[in-house]
């Protein structure tokens, strides 16, 4: 009976996040963002030339999502990805719900599983609307054309486009990671606003260590490092070495975040409410 428990708590966490504004705030932060990086484009002559494919945005669209998966490691895809996940548990502290929860016909790690899943499922959708929109709205700023790898190769505008799908598979890696962490976060401080604070100040430390000076030892295994584990597949051949170690190292920060929160929440005090 367990797998119907959690289904059953998982179709419940989802209907709770339907009904909450800080989804739709991050979701549409994943359609806008796209939007208004297309139309800059479009009205700018130049582009972003000093990241990787930003010399490419005004002669492919698939170039747009590419640049804005750089972009948005540093800021935008973990606050999305935190305002949700560092929110589902301590959302039910604030309002008092857990209790209410805990009484239903489900064990708690089925709870824990449901909020997990919900909190993942988030993210791959906000992941996959800033892909999408920012495909249809590169094709349509810069049209459907090749695009030149990072080996210098031009690349088909067809397997570009898978490419580009892969790419956003990939990125989900570190993603998952983050959504994690938040949830650990939003389990122990029992505050949303800590929680999704906590992450993003993480995820920014991180990303310091990378320019530190002395530090580039350790650079291959920092969570911020496998944002960019995405750019293997656009490599001619495909380098799958970064990508490999990408899925270990994110296992890394993920799995012990998740029985760190699972943990917690297993001997979680509800009895005051």
């Amino acid at each position: 009976m367990s797998a119907p428990g959690t289904l059953r708590a998982y179709r419940w966490e989802l209907r709770k996040l339907r009904s909450q504004k800080r989804t739709y705030l991050g979701l549409g932060a994943a359609v806008l963002v796209p939007v208004i990086f297309a139309i800059a484009v479009a009205l700018q002559p130049g582009g972003p030339e000093d990241v990787a494919f930003g010399r490419y945005v005004h002669d492919t669209g698939l170039a747009i999502p590419l640049v804005l998966l750089l972009f948005g490691s540093y800021w935008l895809f973990p606050l999305i990805t935190a305002l949700v996940a560092g929110d589902i548990v301590a959302s039910e502290d604030h309002n008092g719900t857990l209790k209410t929860i805990l009484t239903r016909s489900v064990e708690r790690w089925h709870v824990f599983a449901a909020k997990t899943l919900a909190a993942l499922s988030y993210a791959m959708l906000a992941i996959a609307l800033t892909g999408g929109v920012a495909i249809v709205a590169g094709v349509l700023v810069s049209g459907f054309n090749p695009i030149t790898s990072l080996s210098g190769t031009e690349v088909s505008a067809s397997r570009g486009l898978v490419l580009v799908g892969a790419s956003l598979l990939v990125y989900l890696l570190p993603i998952a990671a983050v959504a994690s962490i938040a949830l650990l976060f939003s389990t122990v401080f029992r505050n949303s606003a800590a929680a999704i604070v906590g992450t993003l100040m993480f995820s920014l430390l991180l990303q310091l260590l990378t320019i530190i000076p002395g530090l580039g030892g350790v650079q291959p295994y920092l969570l911020s490092t496998q944002f960019n584990a995405w750019q293997g597949l656009l490599r001619t051949p495909a380098d799958w070495e970064p990508i490999v170690r990408a899925a270990w190292v994110c296992a890394l920060y993920a799995v012990p975040s998740l029985v760190g929160g699972f943990l917690v929440f297993l001997r979680r005090d509800v009895a005051g409410g």
